[in-house]
């Protein structure tokens, strides 16, 4: 008789040794992304040519007239802003997707649809209710606002505030994801997935972007709350294009392969999630109330020569 080989199981210690480093290289990951990122080339270079390239006119100067053109607008300005400051944390939902997926159905259509659909509930659900409460609010909130206080304007002040918090909310689910603190989600990948849908949504909530900005000062002209809601959901949905495209592609190109060598033992998936949701957290933080106020001249921040 053949003895079967005991598989070896990861002592608590080191696991807990291997997730310090990850966490450690996660934040200064996010920490490099904050003092490398330039705004000019994300939201100028890349944003305004590609809202521009499809609206077939400039996006910043060309009035928008009415609903219809309105509502493309919305869609066009999300996924023209998908990768600025205010939103590339999405990138973080890819391994919390992954993980919500099921690998008895790699492969499949219902592979990428269940966890793009979990996360669209999430995001939808938040962008609505602010676009229709926020038309209702109009000019009193701080975000459709031109004051200051000093030199920074009370709508990046908002950003800061709103964003540091959902930056500080990635980083938790990340440090839980890699059994760092208590996870609320342990059990309940699409709980999870939700929950990150949610925290995209409001991303909206104090967007500085310019494009949305002008969306917003639309749909509060046009006092039609039911406008607004719709223009903030499509905004979303253009925001989350591209990074649900990657995640297609990955269940698509390898098969499913990609799921099944996420999910072949919990400690990568939590790796993969963890350090991504970690990386993106801390850079949102940094990044909107360290490096925005130290523009305006509250604190210091590390400038790169080609944000001058």
């Amino acid at each position: 008789m053949t003895a079967t080989p005991a598989v070896r199981t990861p002592s608590p210690r080191t696991e807990s040794a291997s997730s310090g480093r990850i966490i450690v290289f996660s934040v200064l990951a996010g920490i490099a992304l904050a003092v490398l990122w330039s705004y000019e080339f994300v939201d100028s270079t890349i944003g305004d040519n590609v809202a521009n390239t499809l609206l077939g006119h400039d996006a910043k100067e060309t009035a928008i007239a009415g609903t219809a053109a309105g509502l493309l607008f919305a869609f066009v300005s999300g996924l023209a802003g998908t990768f600025t400051a205010c939103n590339i944390a999405m990138a973080a939902s890819i391994g919390p997707m992954s993980q919500a997926s099921r690998a008895r159905t790699a492969g499949g259509v219902r592979t990428i649809l269940r966890p793009v659909g979990y996360l669209t509930a999430g995001m939808v659900a938040v962008s609505a209710l602010y676009g229709f409460v926020g038309v209702l609010i109009g000019d009193r909130l701080p975000q459709l606002s031109t004051d200051t206080v000093g030199e920074m304007p009370v709508r990046i002040i908002q950003s800061s505030v709103v964003f540091g918090i959902i930056g500080l909310a990635l980083t938790y689910l990340g440090l839980a994801a890699l059994g760092t603190l208590p996870d609320i989600f342990a059990g309940r990948p699409t709980a999870r997935v939700v929950t990150l849908g949610a925290l995209i949504g409001g991303f909206l909530i104090g967007r500085p972007y310019p494009l949305f900005n002008k969306l917003f000062h639309w749909a509060a002209d046009n006092g039609n709350p039911w406008y607004g809601a719709g223009a903030f959901v499509l905004q979303s949905l253009g925001n989350v294009v591209i990074v649900t495209a990657i995640f297609a592609l990955l269940v698509a190109v390898t098969r499913g392969r990609f799921l099944t060598w996420l999910s072949a033992t919990s400690r990568r998936a939590a790796v993969v999630s963890g350090a991504l949701l970690v990386a993106l957290g801390v850079f949102t933080v940094v990044y909107w109330d360290i490096r925005v106020p130290a523009i305006f001249g509250y604190g210091w921040f590390p400038t790169m020569f080609y944000n001058n």
